[in-house]
Order: structure tokens, then sequence, then C-alpha cells
């Protein structure tokens, strides 16, 4: 079993995986070289062989614990027949939510425009060494609907959100919930062990209305995970001290906790689960001295936990990728 699967599973802290969220992206230089040559980046994403080597390209350069697919959670409504538009500036966008498209798109569509994702998957796991793990992803429900309506684009991104049309809303809900478990089963039959569950915009859900956009689809997920054998890990961004109503209702069998989460807090208040992340990838632009005193503090922290080491958020693009072996060398010389 793989130190990250013994982590999830066990709960055993006797050693602390490693895994970065975005550890396949724009802060390597081989990633910019690809790039530069595929600027399309859906199509890339649905390039089986260069989606494999994107994916791999981190595994190369580092002793990580986990490679993590190359895909996007935005493929489930690309593959819901919506135009998703991936922009330079801005962040992507819906430029037209077709809800009547969205609700009869059928499974055998659904899954041939996600033939090359589950082929990634299988390729990276027939290369990847078997004492690492391959984590695949979705993206939660309420997210998915923040790019769905394009409810990002507001004048002021940290305001909480209303949502007017319930009624349509819970039958996107609904829709949603079953395409996702679908590309749940498919990426685990292709070979992916572990799912991680974004739920990005999570804080810009109301209080009142966090037990129907954040928690019920969230355990709808993690019990289909869990009724399927598949590890979960879910990252709710931006609930802060709602971290603990999650756990509680949720019950993933790990939690990313971002960076505006105390981890002393994290510590105290979320039990019998392995903590991963929480560290501000900003610390990583600040130099080797300030990243390894951070990455020292995180794991003197959580040394008698199940613990993951990963960011609060992906590696931010300006990262020196020299300054992330120094930080995977510090954390695999750890033994407990």
């Amino acid at each position: 079993m793989s130190k990250l699967l013994n982590c999830l599973i066990k709960k055993d802290f006797s050693c602390v995986p490693i895994w970065f969220m975005r550890q396949a992206g724009r802060y390597l230089p081989e990633f910019r070289k690809l790039r530069l040559k595929n600027p399309d980046f859906l199509k890339l994403c649905y390039d089986s062989n260069l989606a494999t080597e994107i994916t791999l390209q981190p595994i190369k350069r580092f002793n990580l614990d986990a490679a993590i697919i190359f895909s996007d959670i935005l493929v489930i409504p690309n593959a819901l027949k919506q135009k998703i538009e991936f922009r330079d500036k801005g962040g992507p966008r819906n430029s037209s939510f077709n809800l009547d498209i969205f609700l009869e798109t059928k499974e055998k569509e659904f899954l041939t425009t996600l033939k090359p994702v589950y082929e990634s998957i299988k390729k990276t796991r027939n290369i990847l060494e078997k004492n690492k793990s391959l984590i695949a992803f979705i993206g939660a429900p309420w997210t998915l609907i923040i790019y769905l309506y394009n409810l990002k684009e507001q004048p002021d991104q940290t305001k909480k959100i209303t949502i007017k049309n319930k009624e349509e809303i819970k039958s996107v809900l609904k829709k949603l919930d079953t395409f996702l478990k679908l590309h749940i089963i498919q990426q685990k039959e292709a070979g992916a062990e572990i799912i991680q569950i974004f739920d990005s915009w999570a804080g810009l859900i109301k209080e009142e209305d966090l037990e129907e956009y954040c928690f019920t689809p969230n355990k709808s997920l993690v019990n289909f995970c869990r009724e399927n054998e598949i590890p979960s890990i879910c990252f709710p961004k931006g609930l802060k001290n709602n971290y603990k109503k999650f756990l509680k209702e949720v019950k993933p069998d790990a939690i990313n906790i971002d960076q505006k989460v105390d981890p002393i807090w994290a510590k105290a208040n979320l039990n019998d689960v392995c903590i991963q992340g929480g560290m501000d990838p900003e610390v990583l632009l600040k130099g080797e001295r300030k990243a390894l005193k951070e990455s020292e503090r995180y794991l003197e922290i959580f040394k008698n936990n199940p613990y993951i080491f990963n960011l609060g958020h992906g590696i931010l693009p300006e990262t020196n990728p020299n300054i992330i072996k120094k930080i995977v060398d510090k954390v695999n010389s750890i033994t407990r």
C-alpha cells in the first residue's frame, strides 16, 4: 500500500505523504514549453498522450507520493454540452448556459467526450511506479454552478451569493450529482485510486444555504466513493470555522484546509480524519528559508496526526521549482 493510501485508510502518521495541488502546471519550464505549442487548454486536457506527459512531469522532478491527473473540473460542464471558454485573463466562463441541453445530455454522449481523460488515467497508471498513488478529481456541484452561471464575475468576489432561481438550481444539482458519480466510477475503473473533491467556491455560500449547496451535495459524493471503496479528500475552500460542521456531516477520509484556516485550530477541531495541506502558497515566493521554516511549522503542529503535506491552494506560477524540491526532500526525511 502506498504512503498516501496508508495515511488515508489506516490513518497512519508514522510518515507524511506529500503531493501538491497544481503540481503539474505553469511553474515548471517543461510545462510552459509544451503549453506554448498547445494554446487550447481544453484540447490539451483531451489529448491523452500530452495529459499523461504533463501529469508525470513533476513526478520525474520530485520524489512525490502521488500524481494527480492533468485535467480540469470544467470538463464536466463541457461534457454536458456547455460552451466553456478558458481565457488568459478573467478565468473560465460559460459563454451561454443552456439548461435544456444540459439536462438532456445522455450518459453515452457524456462518456464519449470524457473518454480521453480515462485514457490518460490508464496510461499514467501503467507508467507510474506502484508505490505512488494516482489521484483523480471532480469539482463539487456548487463550484460547478458558480462557473455554469458565471456567478464568480460579480464585482465583489468575496460577497456571499444569493440564489434566486432555486427550483432550477435543484434540477442542475441533481443532474450534476448523477454525472459526477459516473465520472468518479469511470476514473476509478481507469486506474485512479483516490478522488479529491474541489469545492473551491464554498466560501461564497450563505450560512443558511450551506446544508443545501455544500454539505448535502458533498456528502452524496463522499458516500458514493465509500460505497465503491474509493478514498476521498474534500476541499471546501473558504469555509473557515465551518470546516468543523462540514467534517461532522460529510465525513470524508481526508479534508484539505486552506491557508485561511489556523492549523492549530484545525488540529484541535478536525478530529478522526486525515488533514491535508494548509500552507499558504504565497510563502513559497518568499525564499527557501521562509518556505522551509513554514513547512516545519505545519509538520510540527500535525506530528501526532495523520497528515498529508500539501498547500492551502495550488502552486503559484511564479514558484521556483527548486523550492518545491527542498520541501519535498525535507518532508521525505521525516520518520516518526
